[in-house]
């Protein structure tokens, strides 16, 4: 998944003529909390509502506005991860795509990221979850697969997250099936450490409760 393929159509640019009581309006509708600036095609850079705020002259074009942010933005062919990376590192509602000449072609928003994650992941998919811990130097992904399969069950996606200050790191695997006791069961004969297990509606109440606080977030 490129970040061409995320761009959210709906979200206009701002200009440099446009004033910042204009573009605090915008940020409300659209519900974000950015807006890249634009001169034609060319890309200028990335407007907070703390920038607006901060410099206190609402009714000056955004041309004479401080930028707080150092204009990031993705290349149209970057992964969707470095998409994530980058709004993550820089708590950014949206991020905007340029082409290698800089021009502006769009913008993904924090909103687009969830939704498509969300399939990315193939949590939409029916099936278990479970959580393993696992020592980084112990860790074999043929072996876990081998596992998985033995029980005639699919890994449909997997993620690793590494625990801060440990050499411990936790593998999170989305199964193709509802019932997955028998693949438990394995992984504890192997001695493996079960942190969490989740089955489908318990997935979808939590993904629910994750969902709601993060566009109550997105909202303030």
């Amino acid at each position: 998944m490129l970040a061409k393929d995320l761009i959210d159509e709906t979200i206009l640019p701002a200009k440099t003529s446009d004033t910042g009581t204009l573009a605090l309006s915008w940020m409300d509708e659209y519900k974000v909390n950015h807006l890249p600036i634009v001169n034609g095609e060319n890309y200028l850079g990335l407007i907070s509502e703390n920038d607006i705020y901060s410099s206190n002259a609402f009714d000056e074009p955004l041309g004479n506005h401080n930028l707080s942010l150092n204009n990031p933005a993705v290349f149209e062919n970057q992964h969707i991860f470095e998409v994530i990376k980058l709004c993550s590192t820089l708590k950014l509602s949206l991020i905007p795509v340029i082409d290698n000449k800089n021009n502006y072609i769009g913008v993904i928003t924090l909103r687009k990221i969830v939704d498509e994650f969300n399939k990315f992941s193939s949590l939409d998919n029916p099936g278990g979850i479970i959580v393993l811990e696992i020592n980084t130097i112990e860790y074999s992904l043929s072996e876990i697969a081998q596992i998985v399969e033995s029980n005639d069950t699919k890994i449909l996606s997997l993620f690793i997250t590494s625990h801060c200050d440990s050499t411990k790191m936790d593998v999170i695997l989305k199964l193709n099936r509802m019932d997955i006791s028998p693949v438990l069961q394995t992984f504890n004969r192997y001695n493996y450490i079960v942190n969490a297990i989740l089955v489908e509606e318990e997935i979808n109440e939590d993904l629910q409760d994750r969902f709601d606080s993060l566009m109550k977030y997105l909202s303030i």
